[in-house]
């Protein structure tokens, strides 16, 4: 089944035949790694499958300069996704209960990335309650699927550390005191990539934790973009997790073709050769 939009609505998931859509749980807590797959036992939405942000959607084998949450290889979360019950045609959709940010965008962004229809449901478990839709503690039944061989990652949906200065726009999701260097609650250093311009992943989302309009987000994008270029654009935040939520919210405002700089501010720092910024 193919999913046209980036984002999806919990009518329209709820409407989704059980077998067309595979229905990822990403939620996850930074301070508690556990919380996630607790809450995920006690109720989610019928049919999903749990999707644990250090165990299943990144891969810590890889060495520091990959950044605290390292993308896993290719093949390693297409085995996944077929031990999920993925298989071709299948669309997927990722929800979490913080707006998308951890980190169901960043399962959506690696689901694209290997050429799957993806989409992660606006407003996530809260909006899937506040319109009355059912959850359940029953685990699901889905059979495990073969792996499809030869599944690779977009190699230009990401850019490595050696270009990551030539870029043309470097958007920064963490929050502004991060960014400026005036704390660092989780990396050995503070500040940012020098000539990188702050965009807080949480001004995508209202008061609700849906996604602004794509109007709006066209706008405030919009005025970043390098010579109007989409497609200029490199994402950064600490990790590579909040950075997806900035590129999914330039997908919804209708920018294509920005790039994700997976390892961020704590795989650059790994290097001490690198320069850093502060803002005094």
């Amino acid at each position: 089944m193919n999913i046209k939009q980036p984002l999806i609505e919990a009518p329209e998931l709820a409407a989704m035949a059980p077998e067309a859509v595979l229905i990822v749980d990403c939620r996850f807590d930074l301070a508690d790694p556990a919380q996630g797959r607790r809450e995920y036992a006690k109720a989610h939405l019928p049919g999903a499958v749990y999707a644990h942000l250090d165990e299943d959607l990144s891969d810590h084998m890889q060495p520091a300069t990959q950044g605290r949450h390292p993308l896993p290889q290719a093949a390693d979360f297409a085995a996944k996704l077929a031990r999920w019950g993925w298989r071709p045609g299948l669309a997927l959709v990722a929800y979490d209960d913080a707006g998308g940010a951890l980190a169901a965008a960043r399962c959506w962004w690696m689901a694209r990335a290997l050429g799957l229809d993806a989409a992660v449901l606006d407003g996530g478990l809260g909006a899937w309650i506040s319109a009355g839709l059912p959850l359940t503690d029953r685990m699901p039944e889905r059979a495990a699927c073969e792996p499809v061989p030869g599944m690779r990652f977009d190699a230009s949906a990401t850019l490595s550390a050696d270009g990551l200065l030539d870029a043309p726009r470097i958007l920064d999701a963490r929050a502004a005191p991060r960014f400026a260097g005036q704390v660092e609650p989780l990396d050995p250093v503070a500040g940012h990539v020098p000539g990188a311009r702050n965009r807080p992943f949480a001004e995508n989302l209202d008061e609700h934790g849906r996604f602004r309009p794509a109007e709006t987000l066209r706008a405030a994008f919009g005025a970043l973009l390098p010579e109007g270029r989409a497609d200029g654009v490199v994402h950064m935040c600490g990790s590579g997790v909040t950075a997806c939520h900035n590129l999914l919210a330039m997908e919804v405002a209708g920018l294509h073709g920005s790039r994700l700089f997976a390892p961020s501010w704590s795989g650059w720092v790994a290097d001490a050769s690198r320069p850093v910024e502060r803002n005094d």
